[in-house]
Order: structure tokens, then sequence, then C-alpha cells
């Protein structure tokens, strides 16, 4: 049985997929936190993600969160931002990709450089701008 459009759209927005700004930016969001800040290392109080952790496995880790950082990007697109922002998003996740590729240089990068951080920055800018119904009260993190 099909579901018509419509009716879809009621569905993914009670999941949480829907396809206004809000429900892109709580998902973009939800996967930043994922990649970059899941867990603290208490003996630095850095958080670390699964860029960090997955990282680690040669080749393997770096592709499956190249390929994560680039729904982000995919999903900034979706948004209707502009190309020059997301060139902007795509070298970030491919700087990391690259760096992060390399042995043990890449994993000390991974833990530094934020990709994915640093598009969620970009694609609030832009939700601030052209959306102003999505923005939210970001409380400082200690």
């Amino acid at each position: 049985m099909a579901i018509s459009p419509p009716r879809f759209d009621d569905v993914a927005a009670l999941a949480g997929m829907g396809r206004d700004p809000a429900s892109v930016r709580a998902r973009i969001e939800a996967m930043e936190a994922l990649l970059e800040r899941i867990i603290v290392i208490p003996s630095v109080r850095q958080p670390v993600g699964l860029d960090f952790i997955v990282g680690l496995v040669p080749v393997v880790g770096d592709v499956i969160t190249a390929m994560m950082g680039a729904w982000i990007v995919w999903e900034a697109r979706n948004l209707g931002m502009s190309k020059f922002q997301l060139a902007r998003m795509a070298a970030n996740v491919g700087v990391d990709t690259l760096l992060g590729a390399v042995p043990m240089v890449g994993d000390a990068f991974d833990f530094f450089y934020r990709s994915n951080s640093r598009n969620l920055k970009i694609i609030k800018r832009h939700l601030e701008k052209h959306h102003p119904g999505t923005v939210t009260i970001d409380m400082p993190r200690r």
C-alpha cells in the first residue's frame, strides 16, 4: 500500500524527518554532535565523537566519517544554500578526510580539527538569515 506524499509528510514530521528547515536543523545538529562530541575524554576534558573514534581505523574509518560529513553537506544543499557555502563545507570535509587518512598525524588532526562543527556554523548562519523561525538559543559549553 503506497502512502500519498501529503500523508508521508505528516508521518515524517511526527518522526522528526520533515523537510522543513527546523527539522533539517535538528537532524544536522544531531549528526554534528554524534560526529564531534558524543563523549568527553575525562583526563583532558575534550569532547570527541565518531569522527575521531572511527577515524582510528585506517582508511575504512575515514571513508565512513567522510560519508557522514557529506550527508551534512547534502542536507545543506536541500536548504537552498549557495554554491559558495556548499563548496566551503565540502572543502572542510575534504581536508578532514585527506589529512585524517595520514597515519598517526591524521589521528591528532581529527582530535583538533572539527570540520562538522565548522559546517554547522555555516548552516546556522544561513538559517538565521533565511529561516529566522528556526533560531534557537545555544547554551554555552563548559
